[in-house]
């Protein structure tokens, strides 16, 4: 809509305080914005409108800020690997089960639709997407409306298991230079693209399946074309131990020994330093290595406490200057599930409430991704911001009673409270529905993909397992 938009007298602000350098809370003030970028916020607006929205009853928040995800699959394994692990690959499932278990073309279409719709109604206004690239992909981000960093992943070799307990690895460096090349003509399109919501990143996908010589040249690639770099890298114990096995270094040392662990890198995960209880490597500092290195980490918490892991602790990492942002590395994509995941687990790998608070993963969420993705203009509710935000129904009963909203909202009410979302100052959620997609013609389309994928089980599995046998039901289905 042309002209301005005003949110009158929402009840709660995120807002932020640009002399003290954080969010604040402001009460029953407006929130104006035009074409994509914020006029006003706190106090009372008294500009032409051409909109203006009673938010009243209402928590206006900035909109929060992924920086790791993968909408083209992740959803499909709803039901499948919400307790599988791999006993003798020390309980991760990346190797044994996931690659068994894929959408095919139609199936990749109707994951991405249900995980960006997941996406949006959490709250979600910047997506950093790595995926492997795909036809639809841009057109699909691009019609969603939310802002996305597009990260094509290749690598140099594909894994596999012969057996369940030890992994291998298929090299084809030639191929993965190629991918590599194609991925920066998806990076230059994206960051041409016409709706300007859209930029690369380079993604060799895991530190385990790409070469040195990739590794360093994406790195390289990167810097030079100022944009940031993303790395799976200590992320399961199988691939701590086949990184020391190769080099005689811990995962996150042999990224320094590369020159790739600095500032412009993100570590996607990034759990396994030498000192986490399930590896042994005492001489070693990967904490200081990676403190003292300006690289940020990727935190998402859902997808490995499925698994029985955990990092020890992001609170650790917070407080000791690392920088972390947050990501949805599963299904579901629900950003206020992990920031309330984050903080839980953090507290009970340290036996400490007070190991981690609300406002560090807010903040993590917010305008820490924002500073890891080399932005100062989201995250946050500010002139001259981007007008991207979210509204939360702070009347829902899992929302009351309201004594400090974002914790009603994390800890408690999640998406469910959540009601409308504006990115570039454009509304893609209204009341609770997404508006680009369908979800539930995308839901019947992803069950859909999910049956074709369970036929095509059996034939991938070196076992020979059906997929009832490799993951069974929660109860046997009666005669």
């Amino acid at each position: 809509m042309a002209g301005t938009t005003v949110i009158r007298n929402a009840s709660w602000i995120v807002a932020w305080d640009e002399d003290a350098g954080r969010h604040t809370y402001l009460q029953d003030a407006d929130v104006a914005f035009e074409g994509d970028c914020i006029l006003q916020v706190g106090g009372r607006f008294e500009g032409e409108v051409a909109r203006e929205i009673d938010g009243k009853g209402r928590l206006v928040s900035p909109g929060l800020v992924n920086i790791h995800s993968h909408p083209l699959s992740e959803p499909m394994n709803k039901g499948f690997l919400d307790e599988l692990g791999s006993p003798r690959l020390y309980m991760s499932s990346l190797y044994e089960f996931m690659p068994l278990f894929r959408p095919d073309a139609e199936g990749t279409k109707a994951c991405t639709e249900v995980a960006l719709s997941e996406l949006l109604l959490s709250g979600v206004t910047t997506l950093t997407d790595l995926s492997v690239p795909y036809d639809p992909w841009i057109d699909l981000l691009d019609r969603s409306g939310i802002r996305a960093v597009l990260a094509p992943m290749y690598r140099s070799a594909r894994w596999y298991t012969k057996n369940g307990h030890v992994v291998e690895y298929e090299w084809d460096e030639k191929a993965g230079r190629e991918a590599m090349d194609a991925a920066m003509k998806t990076i230059d399109a994206a960051n041409a693209h016409p709706s300007g919501r859209m930029s690369g990143m380079v993604s060799p996908s895991q530190i385990d399946t790409c070469s040195a010589d990739l590794i360093r040249d994406s790195f390289a690639e990167a810097q030079s074309r100022g944009i940031k770099f993303q790395i799976h890298a200590a992320q399961s114990v199988v691939e701590f131990h086949e990184i020391t096995r190769r080099h005689g270094k811990t995962p996150l040392e042999w990224l320094d020994s590369l020159g790739v662990l600095k500032e412009g890198a993100i570590i996607g995960h990034g759990i396994f330093l030498n000192t986490h209880s399930m590896v042994h490597w005492p001489e070693a500092d990967d904490f200081a290595l990676l403190r003292d290195s300006g690289a940020a980490v990727a935190h998402c918490p859902t997808v490995f406490q499925r698994r029985g892991i955990a990092m020890q602790s992001v609170g650790k990492y917070i407080r000791g200057g690392i920088p972390v942002g947050i990501g949805t590395d599963t299904y579901p994509h629900n950003m206020l599930e992990e920031l309330r995941n984050a903080l839980y687990i953090s507290r009970l790998m340290t036996g400490n409430p007070f190991d981690i608070r609300t406002h560090h993963i807010f903040d993590a969420a917010t305008v820490g991704g924002a500073a890891i993705l080399g932005r100062d203009d989201i995250g946050k509710l500010a002139k001259g911001a981007k007008a991207d935000l979210f509204m939360a129904d702070i009347n829902h009963p899992a929302m009351r009673p309201v004594r400090d909203p974002l914790r009603s909202l994390i800890y408690v009410a999640g998406e469910r409270a959540v009601r409308d979302v504006f990115v570039d100052g454009r509304q893609v959620v209204a009341d609770g529905k997404v508006e680009a997609f369908d979800l539930e013609d995308a839901t019947a389309r992803l069950e859909e993909a999910q049956r074709r994928a369970e036929e095509q089980f059996r034939q991938l599995d070196f076992a020979g397992r059906s997929h009832l046998e490799a993951s069974p039901l929660a109860y046997e289905v009666g005669k």
